[in-house]
């Protein structure tokens, strides 16, 4: 009984733990979501030519484009229909398609289509989780050469020796 009311009185009640843990979520999700305008962003700029400068028009149409798309995707995509599916507790795509009943899905229906969508997005999924962390890892080891561009023939092996051991 007194344990419990310490850690209530220091603020590690299950309340407590239950916050943390959904703030932790968010900030996956949402810190996921904000990173991949950054590398659009890079690529945009090599794309403008081989300086990599981009005009302020280029620059403002870029950021248009990102700002956009990141509001049409987490007020639509995530707002929408992610964060209403609940398959017992569970959410996100695979909840989604776990929601059709593909077991029960008669041949020639038009849920078939929802079906084979719910595959794709999961297949983009699992894609994401597994490209994300290298990408990271890659640009991370890529800012060795802006201080010391002699590193530049070393990128990739350090990149593939920080990923083998993290994984």
């Amino acid at each position: 009984m007194t344990t419990s009311l310490d850690a209530t009185a220091h603020g590690t009640g299950p309340e407590t733990v239950r916050r943390a843990l959904v703030l932790g979520a968010l900030g996956v999700v949402f810190g996921d979501i904000g990173t991949s305008p950054l590398y659009a962003l890079k690529e945009s700029a090599h794309a403008a030519g081989s300086s990599g400068v981009l005009s302020s028009d280029a620059l403002l149409g870029v950021l248009s484009l990102i700002l956009w798309s990141l509001i049409v995707v987490i007020s639509i995509k995530y707002c929408t229909f992610i964060l209403r599916a609940d398959n017992r507790g569970e959410g996100g795509i695979i909840a989604l398609l776990a929601l059709l009943g593909v077991r029960r899905i008669q041949s020639g229906s038009l849920r078939i289509y929802l079906v084979v969508l719910g595959l794709v997005g999961t297949a983009l999924l699992y894609a994401d989780g597994t490209i994300t962390p290298a990408i990271s890892v890659l640009s991370a080891v890529e800012g060795l050469t802006v201080d010391a561009p002699r590193f530049e023939p070393y990128v990739v092996p350090i990149t593939l020796v920080i990923l083998a051991v993290l994984f």
